[in-house]
């Protein structure tokens, strides 16, 4: 049967077409940036602004709606999104992908193009899920409204990543209210909702907790954005040591926890432990008059945001497939190999902060990220295709 049929199981759900879209995207831009930072080809446009923002965007944003669009409504109790709206942007946003990669070979001005298409999707998607949260029955809708903040601040960002076109300047902070608003701050709102629930922790919410670790959140962009290392170090002590105490008070007991669920549990140290390892990595900076090259910011999307995403994705495929939403020994090796993935990126900023000359570790990191999705996709593609394993 035709994958693409509006009666094909793949079409049927709206995380299959978004999840595999954004791991494929994963292997494909990785591999472009690899070879543009190598000199191996030519890009249109600013290496380091086509590393983030085709994994922000082209990657972690599908992912994203993809998980979104399948839970969102039941968050907010309101009908499923129907299928012929979730496949237009689908379709879009393929289209969107596939252009991004022949613009950014060939033309900025189509690059630009080709980043309004992208812009559409991230539009449509927002519209959606506010229309989803103002007609949602839930008795407490606190969770969907820093879901869709941290959303809208993504809608910002690629409007500064348009400008930044322009006005290079502005790339930096881009980047970072990208990366801190958008994509952590979304992945920490949905993980600090769904962790303690699927955990059956009955410590009562704290309903201060993600008020302040918003406000961090902003002070940890500007102080980034504005490389003001005082702000940030500050603010990823203040953050390390908020959200480890409230993790704590939930009592997960991740030794005693299935595999799919101490999965989500390291997800959720590996965010206190990367703001406390961007802290002293900032310290050693200051120090040593050098830099980690990015550390604490791969740190971050490798260590939590890969773990989270990957570790809810899995859920989602098997528990909607209806499969038991266990973590077989593959699915554990997956996410064992994640944290070899970590350390090869870190290996890579010790090599410049060092002087170690160990170009190599580059390649090794790259292909690592590279071998992660094919193997998760690998795993899964059946699932998301054919329903089964």
């Amino acid at each position: 049967m035709n994958i693409f049929s509006k009666n094909s199981y793949f079409l049927s759900q709206p995380h299959q077409p978004f999840f595999l879209l954004g791991i494929i995207n994963a292997i494909l831009f990785m591999l472009l940036f690899t070879l543009s930072y190598k000199g191996i080809i030519t890009l249109q446009t600013d290496t380091t602004m086509f590393h983030a923002y085709s994994l922000v965007y082209l990657v972690f944003s599908n992912l994203f709606r993809g998980f979104l669009f399948t839970t969102f409504p039941r968050f907010n109790q309101t009908q499923v999104i129907a299928q012929t709206f979730y496949t237009k942007i689908f379709y879009v946003a393929l289209g969107g992908s596939l252009f991004y990669i022949l613009a950014t070979l060939s033309s900025e001005t189509l690059t630009i193009v080709s980043m309004f298409v992208i812009f559409l999707t991230e539009i449509f998607t927002f519209k959606k899920l506010y229309q989803i949260y103002k007609e949602g029955m839930a008795p407490d809708k606190s969770d969907s409204f820093w879901i869709l903040l941290s959303y809208s601040f993504g809608i910002f960002a690629h409007i500064l990543f348009f400008i930044a076109l322009f006005y290079p300047q502005l790339q930096e902070l881009a980047i970072k209210v990208a990366f801190y608003l958008y994509l952590i701050f979304l992945a920490f709102s949905v993980a600090q909702r769904m962790i303690p629930f699927f955990s059956h922790s009955f410590t009562q919410k704290n309903e201060k907790f993600i008020k302040v670790m918003f406000i961090l959140f902003v002070l940890k962009t500007v102080g980034s954005a504005f490389d003001i290392k005082t702000i940030e170090i500050l603010t990823d002590l203040a953050l390390t040591f908020l959200s480890a105490k409230e993790f704590l008070r939930w009592k997960l007991q991740p030794l005693q926890a299935p595999a799919i669920l101490w999965i989500l549990h390291l997800a959720l140290a590996w965010l206190s432990v990367a703001f406390f390892l961007s802290a002293l990595s900032l310290i050693t900076e200051i120090l040593l008059s050098s830099s980690f090259y990015f550390l604490n910011i791969h740190l971050l999307a490798l260590g939590f945001l890969s773990t989270v995403l990957v570790g809810f994705g899995t859920r989602v495929i098997l528990g909607h497939s209806g499969q038991p939403p266990h973590a077989d020994s593959v699915a554990i090796k997956i996410f064992l190999f994640i944290q070899l993935v970590v350390l090869g990126r870190i290996l890579v900023s010790f090599d410049v902060m060092f002087g170690w000359g160990m170009s190599f570790l580059f390649d090794i990191s790259a292909t690592l990220w590279i071998l992660l999705f094919l193997w998760w996709g690998g795993r899964y593609a059946t699932t998301l295709l054919y329903k089964r394993l």
